[in-house]
């Protein structure tokens, strides 16, 4: 290769870092937000529409087609460079997860100041299988065909669901996996509320629990107002129904009609429904039990399905 052709490609590579993408709009990517304020779409800006530092973070995740993670060679997520994740660090893992809160807030994808404090005190590191890189802006493979998502999905959908994990509420996280986000709703939502988590692989349900166990929310997993159950998630967990949210952590075809049921009017539902193309839905349950339903933004998921259609999938 030539030393032009090389420059030409480590131009192409990092460019994303600093400028806003001006093609198409991306649709196998996690955007965090359809529009802004003032642009029809996060990926498509003109001379009178200057990208926002938050838009700017959405189209590094457009641009750059290198190292996302997925049990089938795609990618839920195309990963940012570490360059722009400042990556590299000598200090502990707690400085690492804070540092990572931190470039979430300086990009505006993390708002809350509540979010913040919670994905501070869970560290990712503690549920990221060995030999991963937790704190980069990437999902990552836990095997059986399963991948947590990438640090700025979790963000997106606790900003989403923030007012529905209140003290004293409850919330099912369908699909739990490495039981990070669990743990993140029970501490939201605290000893007084209930988080659930379900999970059909066993092997995930145990290492999840290992997880929680020493993290944060430990002590919540010890009175009970935490806790992973095996079950398949398409039918909830109908025993400590109605929930005040549910989250749900892969891409059904469509919504399933036993978590609609077991959402309490008033509730919140987040959930990628799609298959080829995927939207991630914000379902709002009315308290005379009608459901409102919007897009919020285009995203990429492992399906949501059987047991033994995960193990086996190809």
């Amino acid at each position: 290769m030539s030393k032009r052709r090389a420059v030409l490609l480590l131009r192409e590579r990092f460019r994303s870092c600093f400028l806003a993408h001006r093609g198409d709009r991306p649709t196998s990517i996690h955007r965090l937000q359809a529009a802004s304020p003032h642009c029809s779409s996060v990926a498509t800006s003109s001379s009178s529409c200057r990208a926002s530092p938050h838009q700017e973070f959405l189209a590094m995740e457009a641009r750059n087609v290198d190292g996302g993670n997925h049990p089938n060679g795609k990618t839920d997520r195309l990963a940012i460079p570490s360059i722009c994740l400042h990556g590299l660090w000598s200090s502990g893992a707690s400085d690492k997860n804070k540092a990572m809160v931190e470039q979430l807030q300086r990009y505006g994808v993390i708002k809350s100041t509540k979010v913040a404090e919670v994905m501070e005190t869970i560290d990712r590191g503690l549920f990221v299988p060995p030999g991963g890189s937790p704190y980069f802006d990437s999902p990552m493979a836990i095997g059986y065909n399963a991948t947590i998502s990438a640090p700025h999905m979790h963000a997106a959908c606790l900003e989403l669901l923030e007012d529905h994990l209140q003290p004293g509420m409850r919330a099912l996280d369908v699909g739990s996996g490495t039981g990070y986000l669990t743990a993140c709703f029970a501490l939201m939502v605290g000893p007084g509320g209930r988080a659930v988590g379900v999970e059909h692989i066993p092997e995930l349900v145990a290492s999840s629990t290992e997880n929680i166990k020493k993290s944060a929310a430990a002590p919540q997993l010890n009175d009970g107002s935490l806790s992973i159950h095996i079950a398949d998630g398409r039918e909830g967990w109908p025993e400590l129904a109605p929930y005040d949210c549910i989250h749900v952590g892969a891409a059904a075809p469509q919504i399933p009609e036993a978590l609609i049921e077991q959402l309490k009017p008033g509730g919140r539902m987040v959930i990628p429904v799609g298959t080829i193309f995927q939207e991630l839905k914000v379902v709002d349950k009315n308290l005379d039990d009608g459901v409102s339903i919007r897009d919020e933004t285009s995203v990429r998921y492992v399906p949501l399905t059987s047991k033994d259609a995960q193990l086996h999938s190809n």
